[in-house]
């Protein structure tokens, strides 16, 4: 069964009033701080606004990346505020292709929740046709009690030794995984032994994924195949699940190494390569 939904079939659920629940995952890394005032001008009718920063990750260090996973406690108290109760699917939603959405996925998946993400996000549920709201929805508290989480994640010890048993996958784009340039971090380059394929190519350009014979395909040319050991790694955790999402639509688990090249770049005495090559 996939774990994307059409905005056809979640109108259907809301308009039954199924048990599910409607978090909106807007966030850019270039306005991380937008979410909420792009979810205030319109998003899906009882939809909660989910922080991609506070509740889907923490603050720490600079050695522990932008987005280090946020406790069990903290992930339960935000599905709670979403009104998350025993039982109840959660939609995640956002207006970028998936990508942060992805992130809730991922984390909620672990916690034992029955998770779901909106092919073409806000976008797709507008050009049905379907209605948009502008309040700011604060529901009734949920009772939904989560398993603990991690289970899925890597340790940068565990990442660096991946490649030496299995494929770790660098989901960044190319240039950056070349070391080219770096935006964002105090070192170019990519985790030895990583190889390079972008998350957007599984992509069409509304954000749903390709078809299954595509995305295998471009695994494939990396050395993923089913049964083959994988994990993804990005800039901060979140684009990784998203990989992570769209291989579990073809059938190949894979782990993600949260702390991503944010952690591995801030930790002195960690190795670099560059060039199109693993390395």
């Amino acid at each position: 069964m996939s774990d994307f939904v059409s905005a056809v079939e979640l109108n259907d659920l809301l308009t039954r009033s199924a048990p599910v629940r409607v978090i909106d995952v807007r966030w850019r890394l270039d306005r991380p701080e937008a979410g909420h005032d792009d979810y205030l001008t319109g998003h899906i009718p009882g939809a909660v606004f989910a922080a991609l920063d506070t509740e889907l990750s923490t603050h720490g260090e600079p050695s522990e990346g932008r987005h280090p996973l946020p406790s069990t406690a903290t992930l339960q108290d935000a599905a709670r505020r979403w009104g998350v109760r025993a039982g109840d699917t959660v939609v995640a939603y956002d207006d970028f292709k998936g990508i942060a959405a992805a992130r809730a996925w991922w984390l909620l998946r672990q916690a034992g929740v029955d998770v779901r993400v909106l092919a073409g996000g806000i976008r797709g549920w507008k050009d049905e046709g379907f209605a948009v709201a502008t309040d700011d929805v604060a529901p009734d508290p949920g009772d939904v009690v989560l398993e603990e989480i991690g289970a899925d994640a890597l340790t940068i010890d565990e990442a660096a030794a991946f490649p030496a048993s299995g494929v770790l996958v660098d989901v960044r784009a190319p240039e950056r995984y070349r070391g080219e340039t770096e935006p964002l971090d105090p070192a170019a380059g990519h985790i030895p032994g990583a190889r390079n394929l972008p998350t957007l190519l599984h992509l069409d350009a509304t954000g749903r994924i390709l078809d299954r014979e595509t995305v295998l395909a471009n695994f494939a040319e990396v050395g993923v195949t089913p049964g083959t050991a994988v994990a993804a790694y990005c800039g901060s955790g979140v684009t990784a699940a998203h990989t992570a999402l769209v291989l579990h639509e073809v059938g190949i688990e894979a782990k993600v190494f949260p702390g991503s090249w944010s952690q591995w770049s801030n930790t002195p005495g960690r190795p670099v390569a560059i060039g199109d090559q693993p390395g």
